[in-house]
């Protein structure tokens, strides 16, 4: 499967959305909701989405990978937010008015500072080569993990520098019914987004691992292609995600001709997420971990989630859940 776009900016819905004033699914303490009309968007249409590759959206928080000290590293989510003064300028600015694109930022005081080596993601807009913030007054950007980092703690568990490998979940090559956890070179990854999931991560609605043993992996955007999807109509799509097995998923991310991601969230069709049972869920998963140690001249730590799937390399699991590593 050849590689496919990478998430360096917001991804607008396939439909035109409304708000709704009810209580969100998605985010607690939000008064109200984000939901899908029937009309597909002008952005989707325009990216031609109907000739666009569907892959499953997987639940997460986004990674990239990218050079960083002269060799390739994992990069962290970060975006640059407004301080209290213009976030409070921004918000009594969208009431009086409907486009945030109007209004006017100061982007050497507005914002909260960011580490040095924050890097804005790159397919956001820029002004006399300045980033500008999107329709929710953000920046996004990037920071690298460092080894051993405690604020991105789950982030560094799924790299090793030294080795220069990553811990990544996709299709097994050979058996696309089949998931596989393997250690892929850094190298390999270099310029794609990944989605970091796991026990830590975003209320772990893949249920991996546990508190005691804490099991998280990378998987790359688009990894999980969707087949069999119905037209692209609200209520075909959403007799897909309510009836099918398939459809067990948190949402869909069309991967258009010309690099635009579209998705649908399950939330912006009025359904539930996360799920009980979800697709991700069904698959059997084999460990391929594929290391010659004696090519390397370090070892792993012991706790290291690398050092531990290397113990039970070349096993096969039913599904992710029955994953349990000892510690």
């Amino acid at each position: 499967m050849k590689r496919l776009g990478s998430v360096q900016r917001k991804m607008p819905c396939v439909f035109v959305t409304e708000v709704k004033a009810e209580p969100s699914a998605k985010r607690e303490h939000q008064p109200f909701k984000v939901l899908a009309t029937e009309t597909l968007s002008e952005k989707a249409l325009d990216a031609d989405v109907y000739n666009a590759v569907a892959t499953e959206k997987v639940d997460g928080t986004c990674c990239y990978v990218t050079n960083y000290k002269g060799q390739p590293y994992l990069w962290a989510r970060l975006d640059r937010k407004p301080n209290k003064q213009a976030d409070k300028r921004f918000k009594k600015f969208l009431h009086s008015k409907e486009s945030a694109k109007e209004f006017h930022w100061n982007t050497e005081e507005d914002f909260k500072p960011v580490p040095e080596c924050w890097i804005p993601a790159k397919e956001i807009e820029k002004q006399n080569g300045k980033p500008v913030p999107d329709e929710n007054g953000h920046i996004p950007g990037w920071v690298p993990v460092e080894k051993g980092s405690k604020q991105y703690c789950w982030h560094s568990s799924v790299v090793n520098y030294e080795f220069g490998i990553a811990l990544v979940l996709r299709h097994h090559p050979d058996d696309p019914g089949v998931l596989e956890i393997s250690a892929v070179p850094l190298s390999e990854l270099l310029e794609q987004t990944l989605e970091l999931i796991g026990t830590s991560i975003n209320g772990n609605p893949y249920g991996l691992g546990s508190k005691k043993s804490p099991l998280h992996f990378l998987t790359p955007h688009g990894a999980f292609q969707v087949r069999n999807l119905p037209t692209l109509k609200h209520n075909d799509l959403l007799s897909w995600f309510e009836d099918c097995r398939e459809g067990q998923i948190e949402g869909i991310v069309w991967h258009c001709g010309d690099g635009c991601l579209i998705k649908v969230h399950r939330h912006h069709l009025g359904l539930c997420w996360p799920l009980p049972d979800t697709y991700m869920n069904s698959k059997p998963v084999i460990i391929n971990m594929n290391l010659n140690l004696n090519n390397y001249d370090c070892a792993f730590d012991n706790q290291s989630l690398f050092n531990q799937f290397s113990k039970i390399d070349k096993q096969k699991f039913e599904r992710l859940k029955d994953i349990i590593l000892d510690v």
